[in-house]
């Protein structure tokens, strides 16, 4: 009876220990662009790192409206966000940075991003910031990190307060949207992330010759059109109660994602490093009082 009991003993924990290691790690991805595009782009990575570290991994997109609540109820243990929610689930959450990405277009790869605010080329009534007075402006969301925020800053360290001064607002809520809201003329200008004009003319969706640039700005190896001050990359993070030696895993896997690797290709990245210091953004949102510092 003795050994029997040792037997059932040793069995329970050896069938607890396998069925904790084949538990399903779950990673939020920030849905910017729709959430069969966040499967499409992000999908591979999942696979990816449930080879890697030998467990399934489930990617499930995220809207910005559901961001918090998501993280608020443990729904997820890792997720994938632009630097200004990640700051606010930080602060709200204690949720902790794990890796930062390393973007990638037309061969460059960057870790920096920026906005970048534009007006159709015809339009001669836009050349500076102060002519947003009284125009149709459009911009992505509140929420949106390089499809707002970054543009705001911008305007208010420039002296120019964009919400009260522009004619109408409108937030379009994809990226995709307020280019083609621009060129259709629902917006006199927009803005958007750096990156986005370049990669809609790669795909032949516009033409970068259609595009007036706002506040033009150039920086030392950044190759994109930009209007703004740079801050560090998306990053994936975790959840204060997501196991930190998880988190150490599938950061290390992911550091050696390399270019030529389906995820990244998919994903459009280079790959990932350790995370940046995301202390610039944090100091964004508490002078513009947004997402925890409302």
């Amino acid at each position: 009876m003795k050994i029997l009991m040792t037997f059932v003993m040793t069995l329970t924990v050896l069938v607890a220990s396998l069925c904790q290691a084949q538990e399903a790690v779950t990673i939020g991805v920030l849905d910017k662009n729709g959430p069969l595009q966040a499967m499409k782009e992000w999908g591979a990575t999942g696979e990816y790192l449930a080879e890697a570290i030998g467990q399934p991994v489930n990617i499930i997109p995220v809207s910005y409206f559901d961001l918090d609540n998501t993280i608020q109820d443990g729904k997820v243990d890792f997720f994938l966000v632009s630097p200004s929610m990640f700051v606010t689930a930080k602060v709200k959450h204690q949720a902790v940075s794990v890796v930062t990405m390393i973007n990638s277009q037309e061969g460059a790869a960057f870790t920096t991003m920026g906005g970048v605010i534009f007006s159709r080329a015809d339009n001669t009534t836009i050349n500076k910031l102060a002519d947003l007075t009284g125009k149709k402006f459009g911009a992505v969301s509140l929420s949106s990190y390089g499809g707002w925020q970054l543009t705001q800053k911008e305007c208010i360290d420039n002296g120019f307060n964009i919400i009260e001064q522009v004619g109408t607002l409108r937030f379009f809520m994809k990226h995709e949207a307020v280019v083609k809201a621009v060129l259709s003329g629902k917006a006199d200008a927009g803005t958007v992330r750096t990156d986005t004009l370049e990669r809609m003319a790669a795909k032949g969706a516009i033409s970068m010759r259609d595009f007036k640039i706002i506040n033009k700005k150039e920086y030392p190896d950044f190759p994109f059109a930009c209007s703004t001050k740079l801050y560090p990359e998306w990053l994936l993070a975790r959840l204060a109660s997501t196991d930190a030696r998880l988190a150490d895993r599938i950061g290390t896997a992911l550091k050696l994602l390399t270019p030529d690797d389906r995820a990244a290709k998919d994903a459009k990245i280079v790959g990932w490093i350790d995370a940046l210091d995301y202390s610039g953004v944090e100091d964004l949102q508490r002078k513009l009082q947004l997402g925890a510092f409302k």
